[in-house]
């Protein structure tokens, strides 16, 4: 397993806001430019995906994958794993949330990612952290408007 890439940001939007937002996976494509497209494949009792097919572009990592959620740690982590892909071998991630207990949260976006091909650790590394932050930043803005 490769070495986890993350960051973290804090939203001015109430816990249950942010939670709701990252659970509704098939509107990532209206706040995401990474996110193309998604197709919710399953879901759980409770309406959620547990297996959707993605469509990402995010500059130099671009592949349809077939993703894995777990929200047994719900709503306070979201995890995912790499189900199948085009060029990714491995795809693992979680959005960990915090409330602060003043209308904000604390989300931190983990993700470790491997492809098919050689890629120097760095240049992984590199594009793994700019995935983080577009997402990161692009999940603020939707929330704060």
């Amino acid at each position: 397993m490769s070495d986890i890439s993350e960051n973290s940001i804090t939203i001015e939007a109430p816990f249950t806001e942010v939670a709701a937002v990252l659970t509704e996976l098939a509107s990532y494509p209206t706040w995401s430019t990474a996110i193309k497209s998604v197709e919710v494949q399953e879901k759980d009792s409770a309406g959620r995906a547990i297996k959707a097919k993605i469509s990402i572009d995010a500059g130099v990592m671009k592949d349809r994958v077939i993703l894995d959620y777990d929200w047994s740690k719900s709503p306070n982590e979201i995890t995912f794993e790499l189900d199948d892909a085009d060029l990714l071998t491995e795809m693992t991630g979680a959005y960990k949330l915090v409330d602060n207990g003043d209308d904000t949260t604390t989300v931190t976006y983990e993700l470790t990612v491997a492809l098919s091909m050689p890629v120097p650790a760095m240049m992984r590394q590199k594009a793994e952290r700019a995935t983080i932050d577009l997402a990161l930043t692009q999940l603020k803005a939707k929330l704060e408007g």
